[in-house]
């Protein structure tokens, strides 16, 4: 298989320009789709916060909470499209480190339930930063895969980028998140693909990962993590146990019908059938209230959303931009996949968030950095095609 070559565009310092270019070489349908999405999570958000029966502008209220993330989501987006991109490959290595810093110190202060590390205060808030770990990881490894162009037919570059995210998936797998270490390697599959990485070696790392899914099954993942994986196959052995998630997920979900119920009418969340589901779960919410037609409308988003991004890849002079949309992309698809298969039951329930409609401030931030570094790559290269 031929490898991508791109010739990599000189770095220009940031000058003055005129506001038309600018305008154009600004990505608006990216921007808007994603805007969207946030809307309607956010409208997911003000039906839990009614059916909830507590004040709607609570300041513990999931819509109030919302807001404030979606408005902190976007100041990181503005930050981000204005910052030179360039930078990031200088800085690739102590952005790496201080990754690698962040998931560790999770471990060792942060709480979660059940035993589990996740999250640490912020000034009263509760950030997660394995979901900041998987915009900072596709920097570094677009910076690392962009520096061997010509030489990713090479099994050693292959293992070096997998050595690269093998610490930060370890410390994941180790809070445990078993859903953020099935991004992390996604991230890893569709960036090394779309780097022109030989599929002779990528077929055989896939191989190689069927004893390795048996060692995790045995000795990492615990009991409640294997019952959860297990449930999807059919979650009325256990209805009020493990399978219970899954049971009402798939109620709400078909109770919803062509129209839905409308937004605060769904009976599964006011009733409190459904757990979380303004978080993993929230598919499940808004097929209730919305109906077909409005899932439909989320999956037509998420594949213009995605379809923006590979442009933004195409259009890129310069290798790390193309991987670093690359990246964005495989998250986004991979969690959209994944995460509503696991509400609708064809796939294992490992608690992977819906792009920008799961209520999660770390997860939209995230998202908005990812987007902003897109858009300054757009700018910076003054890529104007529409």
């Amino acid at each position: 298989m031929g490898v991508l070559r791109i010739e990599p565009a000189r770095a220009q310092p940031w000058s003055p320009r005129s506001l038309a270019v600018i305008w154009r070489s600004f990505d608006l349908q990216l921007t808007i789709y994603a805007l969207l999405l946030t809307s309607i999570g956010l409208a997911m958000a003000y039906s839990n916060s009614v059916e909830s029966g507590g004040s709607l502008f609570a300041r513990d209220s999931t819509f109030v909470r919302g807001l404030m993330w979606a408005g902190l989501s976007m100041l990181v987006f503005a930050i981000a499209t204005a910052f030179d991109y360039a930078w990031l490959k200088t800085l690739a290595w102590p952005i790496y480190f201080t990754n690698l810093g962040l998931l560790a110190a999770t471990l060792v202060v942060g709480s979660g339930v059940g035993g589990t590390a996740r999250w640490i205060p912020i000034l009263g808030l509760q950030f997660q930063f394995s979901e900041l770990a998987k915009i900072l990881m596709i920097v570094v490894l677009a910076n690392f895969l962009a520096s061997r162009q010509g030489k990713l037919d090479s099994i050693w570059s292959i293992l070096g980028a997998c050595m690269l995210v093998a610490p930060a998936l370890v410390l994941v797998m180790l809070q445990p998140d078993l859903g953020t270490s099935l991004v992390f390697v996604a991230i890893l599959g569709g960036m090394l693909f779309m780097s022109g990485a030989s599929l002779r070696w990528l077929g055989l790392l896939a191989a190689a990962a069927v004893p390795a899914s048996y060692v995790a099954w045995t000795y990492l993942l615990r009991d409640y993590q294997k019952a959860r994986l297990l449930s999807f196959l059919d979650p009325s052995q256990d209805i009020q146990g493990a399978g219970y998630q899954l049971y009402q997920s798939q109620i709400a979900v078909g109770s919803g019908g062509l129209f839905g119920k409308g937004l605060t009418n769904g009976t599964q969340d006011s009733l409190n059938f459904l757990p979380v589901q303004t978080t993993d779960f929230v598919f499940a919410k808004l097929s209730e209230e919305l109906g077909f037609l409005g899932a439909v409308v989320v999956f037509a988003l998420f594949v213009a959303l995605i379809w923006r991004i590979l442009v933004c890849a195409w259009r890129s002079r310069d290798p790390f931009g193309l991987l670093m949309a690359s990246g964005i992309a495989s998250l986004v698809l991979f969690q959209v996949v994944v995460n509503v298969g696991m509400v609708i039951g064809v796939m294992p329930i490992t608690g992977i968030p819906l792009p920008f409609v799961t209520h999660g401030g770390a997860s939209l931030i995230s998202l908005g950095l990812g987007l902003g570094i897109l858009q300054s790559i757009n700018m910076h290269q003054a890529r104007a095609e529409w």
